[in-house]
């Protein structure tokens, strides 16, 4: 496989997808693993905010998600701890009606999702969210590798804390971008041949780590720095792109 070469100008595009620093031609079997953001890029709604609305601090929570993924807080960690904490006193049960009720996967997820592993990549889903929908979105697409921050429970409601793991406390930019990179190691895979898939600010540094780097419905930010954009469409428009 050619890597994409940085100084490429930006290659031809359909409507509601744009390329550059791209300059070669790429196929979607030159690559072995693929990662992905999960809220508001796998599925489409973020979840931290859907699980606030059970105690009516949806606007609160919203605001500093979003502004999180402009990149405008920049300490990411700190944000999370922020919006979990206003998570305090609500019951688990929440997060079940947020999953059965409010998650859905995005446009293209399945289709992409099944080329990959068609293809023989593994399939990898990195999040700053939380556990309890990651491992239910993972096993609903078969996704071989998941990583994301637990809620802290006690007595059926949420404590407002992130539980610490044997990795660590927080899943943000850096453990993103570290664990693409461990995963690749582990399977032997050389990281320019990893795509990395993602819509905000906190998944710029595994984007920039992975041979291709693609942004969906992102962030002007991420947009900007992303090889590929995908801004009409499903997930699988990037199969447009990796034939």
């Amino acid at each position: 496989m050619t890597p994409p070469h940085a100084s490429a100008p930006p290659a031809p595009s359909a409507p509601g997808l744009v390329l550059q620093r791209i300059d070669s031609p790429l196929r979607l079997a030159d690559f072995r693993l693929i990662a992905f953001d999960m809220d508001s890029t796998l599925i489409t709604i973020e979840c931290i905010d859907e699980i606030a609305d059970a105690v009516g601090r949806k606007a609160e929570v919203a605001a500093i998600t979003e502004a999180t993924m402009r990149g405008e807080i920049a300490d990411f960690k700190e944000s999370l701890r922020r919006r979990v904490a206003l998570l305090q006193g609500v019951p688990v049960a929440s997060l079940q009606r947020v999953y059965d009720e409010r998650l859905r996967l995005s446009p293209g997820a399945e289709e992409l999702v099944a080329a990959c592993k068609a293809a023989g990549l593994k399939v990898l889903l990195v999040s700053g969210g939380f556990t309890f929908f990651a491992d239910r979105v993972r096993d609903r697409l078969g996704i071989d590798f998941a990583r994301s921050n637990l809620l802290e429970e006690r007595d059926g409601v949420l404590t407002g804390r992130v539980a610490a793991q044997s990795w660590g406390d927080i899943c943000d930019g850096a453990e993103k971008r570290r664990t693409l990179l461990e995963v690749a190691s582990l399977l032997g895979i050389d990281p320019r041949r990893t795509i990395a898939v993602g819509d905000g600010a906190n998944d710029l540094p595994m984007m920039g780590a992975a041979g291709l780097s693609v942004a969906f419905h992102a962030k002007p930010r991420v947009r900007a720095e992303a090889q590929v954009a995908i801004d009409e469409g499903g997930l699988d428009r990037l199969l447009e792109v990796l034939r």
